[in-house]
């Protein structure tokens, strides 16, 4: 069996526990939404909060290079809801210590991402849930760590179409 060179062994070790380190860390914690009421045919607009952990940042989803991992938000909508119209927020353009002289499109602190909610006309009145997952890889001044999925679930309630289109009669 062949040996690695002491220095190549340190080199390895560090590698592995800083990868390790990253493992079980959350990062990025999703604020939960409050129930999101539309009617068929019509279109909501949702903001979804996510805050990203004080001394790291995550790719933006227009990373500025292509090797580097851009956050996405995916959705799996039951039958006859649709998200739509899903904006993200610019990038913050930033230069980190391990390659001053390079800008990476950055977020950090606080991050909205916005998008519509439509469920089309047929759709029956009720309560839904949307479940989805924001994909990111997180990084520090230093080291980026594995690319994580953050599960996310909200409520929609679809109104009656007849809802609040009654005349209103006073007494």
């Amino acid at each position: 069996m062949r040996r690695l060179p002491p220095a190549m062994g340190i080199v390895t070790g560090l590698l592995c526990g800083l990868l390790a380190a990253g493992q079980g860390r959350t990062f990025v914690e999703f604020e939960p939404l409050q129930t999101v009421t539309v009617k068929p045919g019509h279109s909501t607009p949702v903001a979804f909060t996510f805050h990203i952990k004080s001394g790291y940042h995550i790719n933006s989803n227009r990373p500025t290079a292509p090797e580097l991992i851009p956050a996405a938000l995916d959705f799996s909508p039951p039958p006859n809801l649709v998200i739509a119209k899903v904006q993200y927020p610019a990038g913050q353009l930033m230069s980190f210590p391990f390659d001053p002289t390079q800008k990476l499109s950055v977020y950090s602190g606080d991050v909205v991402i916005k998008a519509v909610i439509v469920p089309q006309t047929n759709t029956a009145p009720g309560n839904y849930t949307v479940h989805g997952e924001f994909k990111y890889q997180a990084c520090d001044n230093n080291a980026c760590y594995p690319p994580k999925k953050l599960p996310i679930e909200f409520d929609v309630k679809v109104a009656s179409s007849s809802d609040d289109n009654r005349p209103r009669t006073s007494r």
